[in-house]
């Protein structure tokens, strides 16, 4: 029987189609599924649902079970996953808004890049590393699948400063092609596509279908596009560089210095740009979560159908051998020839059941490769902060934000970050 953890499991509805993937999966259908939650309301809401999807899709077949203790919800696993949110909405999303803000820096997600996404990555780190001695302890062996953001920061943390075999996985890949082209009118059926680059920021590179080159229509397609369309900044990058990116434009928007500015204080209406978005996301927790015990916890009759999530296709490889291509999240070992040695790259992976294998993508298109470099720059410098525990590497990673860089100066990005680091020092053990 093999065992699966997963690490944050009050996200609801994202362990319903994980761990639901997994109960659809032959090869994992009479696996334990450990569940590990520090807010313990919403993680016995999630067994109890869960139990509820295993009689109605598996006949009842796998062990689910809540567990208080996170050294022996990982004893013995072979897979753990990995979906938490350190410091929660309140105080710490709260904070990565309201505290830029008053220095007139407005941001859209804050959780990826940009000063909101450099504090979640080092809040994040230090209880990722906790979380990485257990598994070394009691389950050395097994593979480490994280979700959690910011990506290329978390996950290039663990690979650097850990012996855990892990990969970090987002959805951006999966459904960035055919999004693209509903958009623009062409039918998705039978496109081929290549993608690389990192996390959020990764690149549509080649799109083809039988063996023709699409690129030049949807070029001609999307320039057409109405300048309010809700995805303009992705088009906007698409004209400039040349290359459909995978994240949308919310996320883009605050990657780039270009389109969130005190100056054109215009562009984000032109753009359709939505400013304190998570922020806001987060005051309509509550009636989200009434809803949700409606219709998954107090719903017994509870069905689910396979999402596209990479996880239990990656674990269903490992344990049978069958072969499966994904899109992962690793340390560049030469497989993007012109971004840095050992940063979080986004690429093809292989998996069989002798491990997983990141694919040869040679050199980006150079201006791709220069735009993801400027992401890349706050993301390495982030984790030194976090592994060294150097106050100054947050300060470098600010000044070399693209956003952040763009609209504040140097003394007011030091003074904003030294006001963020106290408002989470309870998080920050690094700093202490």
């Amino acid at each position: 029987m093999k065992k699966i953890v997963f690490i944050g499991a009050g996200s609801i509805i994202f362990v319903k189609n994980l761990i639901g993937d997994c109960l659809l999966t032959p090869s994992l259908q009479d696996a334990e599924f450990a569940l590990l939650d520090i807010d313990k309301e919403k993680l016995y809401l999630a067994e109890g649902m869960l139990k509820n999807l295993n009689y109605n899709i598996n006949e009842g077949r796998a062990t689910i079970r809540a567990y208080d203790s996170q050294k022996e919800a990982l004893r013995n696993a072979d897979f753990v996953i990995n979906a938490i949110q350190v410091g929660g909405y309140d105080p710490c999303v709260i904070g990565d808004f309201e505290i830029p803000l008053k220095y007139g820096l407005k941001q859209t997600y804050a959780d990826t890049l940009g000063i909101g996404g450099i504090f979640r990555g080092l809040r994040t780190i230090p209880v990722m590393q906790g979380i990485c001695k257990d598994m070394e302890e009691v389950c050395p062996n097994a593979w480490l699948l994280n979700y959690t953001n910011p990506m290329a920061i978390v996950a290039g943390a663990i690979q650097k400063s850990t012996k855990i075999r892990t990969i970090g996985l987002c959805h951006s890949v999966q459904s960035c092609t055919s999004d693209l082209m509903k958009i623009i009118d062409m039918d998705p059926d039978g496109v081929e596509y290549k993608i690389a680059g990192i996390n959020h920021q990764a690149w549509l590179l080649e799109v083809t279908k039988d063996g023709i080159d699409l690129y030049p229509e949807i070029r001609r397609r999307a320039n057409a596009l109405e300048k309010n369309h809700e995805d303009m900044v992705r088009y906007e990058i698409l004209k400039r560089f040349g290359y459909y990116v995978t994240e949308s434009t919310q996320h883009t928007a605050e990657y780039t210095p270009y389109f969130i500015k005190d100056k054109y204080p215009e562009k984000l209406e032109q753009y359709g740009i939505k400013t304190m978005m998570y922020k806001d996301w987060g005051r309509s927790q509550k009636e989200y979560w009434k809803q949700a015990k409606v219709d998954l916890v107090e719903n017994h009759a509870i069905h689910h159908e396979r999402t596209k999530e990479f996880a239990s296709y990656i674990m269903d490889s490992l344990v049978t051998g069958t072969p499966y291509r994904i899109h992962a999240n690793v340390l560049n070992k030469g497989f993007i020839t012109n971004l840095p040695d050992n940063c979080c790259v986004e690429v093809p992976c292989l998996v069989d059941g002798t491990g997983i294998y990141p694919c040869y993508m040679g050199a980006l298109p150079p201006q791709c490769a220069a735009l993801n470099r400027t992401n890349i720059n706050v993301q390495e410098l982030t984790i030194e902060a976090a592994l060294t525990g150097k106050r100054e590497h947050v300060y470098h990673a600010a000044f070399l934000d693209p956003h952040t860089a763009a609209e504040l100066d140097m003394d007011d990005i030091v003074k904003m970050c030294d006001e963020l680091i106290e408002y989470n020092k309870k998080w920050l053990p690094m700093f202490n």
